[in-house]
């Protein structure tokens, strides 16, 4: 059975999804910030770990791209399963961000 490495895995059991989400996130911008391919750094752990803590963590990526542009729709799209971007948007982040907080926004999410 294979292991989470330590720096992904919770330091305490009554850690919060929040919590997790800030440092999984940060590990994941740590070790892919300087990385050229989006698909790459997507297949990160902590990115992966991320997307792993589910419907939860939505609010959190949505603040975090209305915030910062992170990018987060890999993420998005894997839990959500929308797909809110259009093909004449790919690689145009602020319209892609507009795009996905629309979305949330009629789909009565809140951040």
């Amino acid at each position: 059975m294979a292991t989470t490495p330590a720096k992904l895995s919770s330091d305490t059991p009554a850690e919060t999804v929040e919590k997790r989400f800030h440092r999984l996130a940060a590990a994941w911008h740590q070790d892919a910030d300087y990385l050229s391919s989006m698909d790459e750094a997507n297949r990160h752990p902590a990115y992966q770990a991320v997307i792993g803590l589910g419907v939860e963590v939505v609010p959190f990526l949505l603040r975090d791209l209305a915030e910062n542009h992170t990018h987060w729709f890999a993420a998005l799209e894997a839990i959500t399963g929308a797909r809110p971007t259009s093909a004449a948007d790919a690689g145009n982040i602020p319209r892609m961000a507009e795009a996905w907080l629309r979305w949330a926004k009629d789909n009565g999410y809140q951040w």
